[in-house]
C-alpha cells in the first residue's frame, strides 16, 4: 500500500504520515501474544507504515524484543524510535543521567537487533536534572553514531525550547487526539516554529474512538485503562454519547471512526505524525488508510460541533499515571 510521506523533523528522514506505536504488545491494553504481535507488524509494514515507536518500559523489554525479532526475521527497513527515562514503581521514578541512559540504550539495541536507532526519546523528564544536561548527553550519543536524533515526551513548550538550544530536538511526542487537545495550547505551535516533528500518541483515544463500543467492565486487571478516569463511571457513559455521535458522522462519510479520528489529527499540521497502536492486524486495517481521507473546512467545522474541545468527561490520566508529565497550563 502506498502511504503519503512526512518529514521527521527539519533534517530527518521521510516516513509514512502514520506511524505505529508498539505499547500494546506489552499487554497494556489487554492480553497480547507474540505471534499476533508479529502478524500485526507484518500488516503495518504491508500498509506502508515504516515509522515504529517502542520503549524500554513496555513490558520491561518485551515490546522491543518483539520488534527486534521481526526486524531480524524479515529484514524490514523501518525508522525506529525507542525511549528511556522511566523507572517503574511503586513509586515511579525517573532517571535521565548519562550512565543510565547509555546502559539502557545498549540494552535496547540488543533487544532490537540494531547497532543504532534513528530516534531516542527521553520518556519522562527527571525534573531535578537540567534538560540542558540531558541534551548534552543525547548530543554525545548522536556524535558516537548510536542514535541519529533525539526527542522528548510529555513535556511543556518551555522545556522544548531550552533543550533545542543545546542540541536540536527532532521530535516531541505528547498525547493528542479529538479527546485530548492540550498540545494546542503551545506544544504544536512550538514544534512547528522550531522545525520539530510532533508525534501524537493515543490519537484514537486509547481505543475509545474505535469501530465499536469498549466495555470497561471487561478490561483486564493490568489494562492501563482500568484506572483511567475517562473509562470509569459516570464519565464513561457521558463520553459514550459523544462517541456515538462521532461514529454516526463517520458513517455518513463512508469511513470508520478510528480512520476519521486519525484524519483529523493529520489535518492539524504537516509536521504531525500520529502513532496509533493496536494488538491486532484486524484493528490496524480499520485505520491504515486514514492518510487518504480528505477533510474539508465544513467537515472540520462539523467535527468541532460533534466533539468540541474539552468534551471528554474525566482526566486523561489518573493521579498515578500523571506522575512525571509536565503541566504548563
Amino acid at each position: 500500500m502506498s502511504m503519503p510521506k512526512r518529514q521527521l523533523g527539519a533534517h530527518g528522514p521521510m516516513v509514512g504520515a502514520i506511524g505505529f506505536g508498539c505499547m500494546s504488545f506489552a499487554g497494556f491494553f489487554g492480553t497480547a501474544d507474540d505471534e499476533t504481535s508479529l502478524e500485526t507488524l507484518a500488516a503495518a509494514e504491508a500498509a506502508g507504515i515504516d515509522f515504529w515507536d517502542t520503549a524500554n518500559l513496555y513490558g520491561m523489554g518485551r515490546s522491543e524484543r518483539i520488534v527486534g525479532q521481526y526486524l531480524k526475521e524479515t529484514g524490514a527497513q523501518v525508522t525506529l524510535a525507542t525511549k528511556v527515562g522511566i523507572i517503574p514503581g511503586p513509586p515511579r521514578a525517573f532517571n535521565n543521567e548519562e550512565d543510565y541512559i547509555r546502559a539502557e540504550l545498549e540494552s535496547s539495541l540488543t533487544k532490537l537487533n540494531r547497532d543504532k536507532v534513528e530516534l531516542y526519546y527521553i520518556h519522562r523528564r527527571q525534573q531535578e536534572l537540567p534538560v540542558e544536561k540531558v541534551a548534552e548527553t543525547m548530543g554525545k550519543l548522536i556524535e558516537e553514531g548510536l542514535i541519529d536524533a533525539w526527542g522528548l515526551s510529555e513535556v511543556a513548550p518551555a522545556t522544548i525550547k531550552r533543550a533545542h538550544k543545546v542540541v536540536p530536538v527532532t521530535a516531541v511526542q505528547n498525547e493528542y487526539s479529538l479527546w485530548t487537545r492540550q498540545p494546542e495550547l503551545g506544544v504544536i505551535q512550538t514544534c512547528e516554529e522550531l522545525g520539530i516533528a510532533f508525534i501524537p500518541f493515543s490519537p484514537v483515544a486509547r481505543g475509545a474512538l474505535g469501530v465499536a463500543d469498549l466495555d470497561p467492565a471487561s478490561f483486564d486487571a493490568a489494562d492501563f485503562r482500568k484506572v483511567n478516569p475517562r473509562f470509569m463511571e459516570p464519565n464513561w457513559s457521558e463520553n459514550l454519547d459523544y462517541i456515538h455521535a462521532f461514529r454516526a458522522y463517520a458513517e455518513t462519510k463512508g469511513v470508520t471512526a478510528p480512520a476519521l479520528a486519525l484524519a483529523w489529527v493529520l489535518h492539524q499540521g504537516d509536521h504531525l505524525i500520529p502513532i496509533p497502536g493496536t494488538r491486532t492486524k484486524e484493528h490496524l486495517a480499520d485505520w491504515a488508510d486514514a492518510a487518504e481521507i480528505g477533510l474539508s473546512e465544513d467537515d472540520l467545522w462539523e467535527l468541532e460541533q460533534i466533539l468540541p474541545a474539552g468534551w471528554a468527561a474525566g482526566d486523561r490520566y489518573s493521579d498515578m499515571q500523571m506522575v512525571g508529565v509536565e503541566r504548563y497550563c
